[in-house]
């Protein structure tokens, strides 16, 4: 199994960050280079994921188009939320996204993954290879778009366009 810890600070309100971390479309904006998209199989396509809402994401990784489904398992608005796959390419796979007000214009967001590759024997050489560099980039880069997109002026508000009607289901 492999384990990845990734910190990025941002300069930007704890709920901005938040609030972007779990909007589908910004995801999809970090994932350009696979051609991710968001399926209509009966989950959240747009917008900010909420508790126990699923999103199914199709992507292309190492040449293979592939479906992986998630969902939000926990939530406590602005802190903390969860993501567990519960049908995918992967034995296992969970992401905890932690948040930290530094002050009212800095917040640290803290993602901590847990992904067990398919096929015990198989899957751990493929861990030991390739895929945590694979997933720790993917992370990366899903970082460096919430923290421009945080960041900037305005363009988060194309993701976020009031912020009072957020939906968050607790």
């Amino acid at each position: 199994m492999i384990h990845i810890e990734e910190t990025t600070l941002i300069h930007a309100p704890i709920d901005r960050c938040f609030d972007l971390s779990r909007s589908v479309e910004v995801h999809l904006r970090s994932n350009i280079h696979s051609g991710e998209q968001a399926l209509a199989t009966g989950g959240v396509t747009t917008g900010l994921v909420g508790l126990h809402q699923r999103v199914t994401w199709r992507a292309k990784h190492f040449g293979i188009w592939q479906n992986l489904t998630s969902e939000t398992t926990a939530l406590q608005a602005p802190t903390y939320f969860q993501v567990t796959m519960v049908e995918g390419i992967f034995r296992s796979m969970q992401a905890d996204h932690i948040f930290r007000a530094i002050s009212p214009t800095f917040t640290e967001m803290k993602d901590v993954f847990r992904i067990a590759a398919p096929l015990p024997l198989l899957g751990l050489l493929a861990e030991l290879l390739f895929l945590r560099r694979y997933m720790l980039n993917l992370l990366r880069e899903r970082n460096a778009v919430i923290k421009r997109v945080a960041e900037s002026p305005a363009e988060w508000q194309r993701y976020l366009p009031d912020t009072q009607t957020r939906i968050i289901t607790e």
